[in-house]
């Protein structure tokens, strides 16, 4: 493809499948030697295989984001294998759609906010110093429209909410080290994290204006931007890629019952 990320080395959580490996790909693809972190072993050795027999580097490390130790190992192991770290996207979650917040146990949502947001927490903490001895970088932190707008699941959207804060903590306090830090919220992405849940599925179609489900490949091209130079004075900031959702789901469903009756008064 391009070379937009070229000589630049990449952490990708959760990128054995879905997002994660949509970005790794592509990451890939724009010239940036990439490490591929998931649990699920598997799925991310045969993405990393793929990536390097198309030609281009990668390689998979085990990583339980909750895990702060595991992250300085992560780290140290992009500058053994890489030569130094210029990019981490905290990509790594997990859902909990539960209608009723009085339904979820704690340890549900410990686990909801260990991966979702503790996990970010780590990673910017073990990254940073390093991002900073490479040159400077990026930081990009997946939350999702549940951080932007009301939500139901309540444990994922207090994560989400709280990765808006961290990255903007991040971007304030990283910017003299010249790394920029920035979040991308995903609306409906047709992953599995989504699978099997039709009803939820047909429901945020109906409310997107776009009318459909992202690809997790759409979402790849708006964290690649914001990993590459081309947003060197972008920081700070909050990319809903949702399909117009946040910013316009409500109003044109309003809009629409509105203009559903003839001589209908708006």
């Amino acid at each position: 493809m391009g070379e937009r990320l070229a000589g630049k080395a990449a952490l990708i959580t959760g990128a054995s499948r879905g997002q994660g490996e949509a970005e790794a790909r592509l990451f890939a693809a724009e010239g940036a030697k990439v490490l591929i972190c998931d649990v699920l072993d598997e799925e991310g050795e045969t993405v990393a295989q793929a990536i390097r027999d198309d030609g281009h580097t990668a390689h998979y490390l085990h990583l339980d984001v909750a895990n702060e130790a595991a992250w300085i190992s992560a780290v140290d192991y992009a500058v053994q294998e890489f030569g130094g770290l210029h990019v981490l996207v905290n990509n790594a979650g997990i859902g909990l759609r539960k209608p009723s917040m009085l339904d979820i146990s704690r340890e549900e949502w410990q686990r909801v906010l260990d991966i979702n947001l503790t996990g970010p927490f780590f990673g910017t903490q073990a990254a940073a110093p390093t991002i900073r001895d490479s040159g400077g970088g990026a930081i990009v932190n997946i939350g999702s429209i549940a951080g932007v707008t009301g939500h139901f699941a309540t444990a994922y959207t207090a994560a989400k909410w709280g990765i808006r804060g961290l990255t903007k903590s991040a971007a304030m306090e990283f910017a003299p080290w010249n790394i920029r830090a920035n979040a991308v919220h995903p609306g409906i992405v047709d992953t599995a994290i989504v699978a099997g849940s039709d009803d939820f599925k047909e429901a945020m179609e109906w409310m997107t204006p776009m009318g459909r489900i992202a690809q997790p490949e759409e979402i790849a091209a708006a964290v690649l931007f914001l990993a590459s130079d081309e947003a060197g004075f972008v920081t700070g900031m909050d990319m809903d890629v949702d399909g117009g959702f946040a910013g316009a789901g409500a109003y044109r469903q309003v809009l629409l019952r509105a203009m559903a009756q003839p001589g209908s008064k708006i």
